[in-house]
């Protein structure tokens, strides 16, 4: 066999396997990488001795895909993939995407809408009675009621609705390990209740003991406080060791949450990340020019997991959780070394991060005994006076990694928390920019409106502004004239004409000119779609404006590339509603000019 894990009942015939145990049903292509999810779940379980195959992006039109590897004999493991495959499929403007860089090509087309739910509906037609665990992103962050922008409606959890027995939510190696276990020794999957980082149902709460009980689905697709009340509560307890059991009704079933899974020790981390992966996608999608996706982490690395940033718009506090989990040098390097060997490797080892680069630690000392704060966040808006700032561990990993043999440069492209530079007494800013940077470095601000910021979690305009004078600084030392790329968000919860309006100022003094521009997409599991949904921020009870309609996104979308012709007459529109015609003209602070007046023929 060629060293991928069977897609086929021939490759299964070439390993001389009968059965497998497990089959995953992925709503990705198939690549052999750790930065899948599927790949990783894959290859941990045949790690530990079971036999493992994968059906990447079956033909749901039927059940023939889904009986292609048989049936396993422990069960079927399910994930829409790398993405929500609603987010996968329709813009912020609800408007159907046409490409996919998790498919064949980059072709859309592969996958179907809600692909969690009909994948298991297919696999219930064919097997009413074998286990059925789902994870993946999808499921992970939709796995209480949740609102769905797409349909403009209050779900209910995606394991009420899938007829899945399990749900694995986080990263799920510890969870699939121990279910797999419990599988192995004849448990019945409907008993399996105990799994760390794992949801399942019952009846009515009667079947739950020691546990929260959240507002039911009934109440929060009705009452948007009991919705906003509902999410503070899984948002504080989401913590793997501090956190409590959670249940809530969702019409016939009763979804109860475990405790989060406990943090990969490093070790645990080498483990996962050491794995025989092909690094590769299956040679299938040779003759479609492969995945795209793959192609921008096919030669970067993974040294770490988990974010204390505390962005509000972003999943991975409920999926990867505040907790950084580091792997060691010896195991990152290891995987360098093989990139080096590899035959179109041209030295560039184009980047070593995680969520965000510069957090190879967690952000005190306490959390791998006590778990985070609850309530408290630890660097923004404003830092944690616990907060231990230190780059000394990555900067001698970046140290390590460009003085291998082979390696030319190596660059730092994941996100890189500015404020939390800005706290260090360390020169990492100058090796960053010395070596790790080519002309451009990539940092996220999102805005810089107070209000704004405070809502989104983040830091404000004079950290961002300390921060531009430092890097200037720090190149002009070195001789460099190297750049900032920042990116921007429109129409987040918070965000008013006026705010947008105050950041197109500050683009223009700025001198910025960004070329892609993101508007707020309320995806389920976060703390800024539930202040988008509902109007409240959930943990502190205040009322919490949202630009809904079509136009006021256009406008707030539009003010952040004043510049285009295209967009000059609704940036007229805008700046009039926000009674600052001052901006129209010919000024050296002007966003536009005046309409031109049309000539009138004589």
């Amino acid at each position: 066999m060629n060293g991928f894990l069977p897609v086929s009942k021939a490759d299964m015939k070439e390993c001389g396997w009968e059965q497998l145990d497990f089959v995953f049903v992925s709503g990705d292509a198939y690549v052999d990488h750790p930065s899948f999810g599927p790949a990783i779940i894959c290859r941990i379980l045949e790690h530990h001795g079971y036999k493992v195959g994968i059906i990447p992006q079956p033909d749901w039109h039927s059940t023939r895909d889904f009986n292609r590897l048989g049936k396993p004999r422990l069960g079927f493991l399910v994930s829409a993939g790398n993405m929500d495959s609603q987010l996968n499929k329709y813009t912020a403007a609800k408007k159907v995407r046409h490409d996919d860089a998790y498919s064949p090509g980059g072709r859309s087309g592969y996958r179907p809408e809600r692909a969690t739910l009909v994948y298991c509906a297919r696999i219930r037609e064919l097997y009413p009675d074998v286990p059925l665990i789902i994870g993946g992103i999808e499921a992970s962050l939709r796995r209480f009621a949740h609102y769905d922008y797409w349909s403009d409606t209050v779900r209910r959890s995606i394991l009420a609705d899938s007829q899945a027995d399990l749900l694995i939510y986080g990263m799920g190696e510890r969870a699939v390990l121990e279910i797999a276990a419990d599988l192995q020794q004849g448990v019945d999957v409907k008993n399996i209740q105990d799994v760390a980082g794992t949801c399942y149902r019952v009846p009515n709460m009667d079947y739950v003991w020691n546990h929260l009980p959240l507002p039911s689905f009934a109440d929060v697709k009705t009452n948007k406080q009991a919705y906003a009340d509902a999410f503070k509560l899984e948002y504080l307890e989401q913590d793997p060791f501090r956190g409590r059991r959670l249940a809530q009704q969702n019409d016939d079933w009763c979804i109860v949450q475990n405790p989060p899974a406990k943090p990969l020790d490093e070790a645990g981390m080498d483990e996962v990340y050491d794995l025989p992966y092909m690094r590769a996608w299956h040679p299938m999608y040779d003759k479609d020019g492969g995945i795209p996706a793959f192609k921008e982490v096919k030669f970067s690395l993974v040294s770490q997991r988990g974010c204390f940033g505390g962005c509000n718009f972003c999943a991975i506090i409920s999926h990867e959780g505040r907790i950084i989990q580091r792997r060691s040098h010896r195991s990152i390097l290891r995987e360098a070394k093989i990139l080096t060997q590899m035959p179109d490797f041209k030295g560039y080892i184009h980047d070593v991060g995680g969520p965000t680069a510069n957090f190879r630690r967690p952000s005190c000392d306490k959390q791998m005994q006590f778990g985070t704060c609850r309530g408290k966040p630890c660097l923004s808006p404003i830092p944690c006076k616990n907060l231990i700032v230190d780059h000394s561990d990555y900067i001698q990993l970046l140290r390590e990694l460009r003085s291998l043999p082979g390696v030319k440069k190596v660059f730092v492209r994941s996100g890189i928390r500015f404020d939390y530079l800005m706290l260090a007494h360390d020169n990492f800013l100058e090796e960053l920019c010395k070596y790790h940077v080519s002309g451009q470095l990539k940092i996220a601000p999102e805005h810089i409106a107070d209000r704004v910021t405070y809502t989104m979690g983040k830091s404000n305009r004079k950290v961002y502004l300390a921060f531009v004078k430092r890097f200037e600084a720090v190149n002009k030392k070195l001789g460099k004239k190297q750049y900032l790329v920042p990116y921007f968000m429109s129409s987040h919860p918070g965000c008013k004409l006026s705010d947008a309006v105050e950041l197109a100022e500050f683009i223009h003094e700025m001198g910025y000119h960004p070329q892609q521009v993101q508007d707020f997409i309320p995806t389920p599991g976060t703390l800024s779609t539930c202040m988008w949904y509902t109007g409240i921020n959930p943990l502190t009870g205040e009322t919490v404006y949202c630009a809904k309609s079509y136009e006021d996104k256009l406008m707030q979308r539009a003010l952040m590339q004043y510049w285009l012709p295209k967009n000059h007459a609704i940036v007229r529109k805008a700046l009039h509603l926000a009674h600052r015609e001052d901006l129209i003209g010919f000024g050296p602070k002007c966003l536009v000019r005046p309409p031109q007046r049309k000539k009138v023929q004589k």
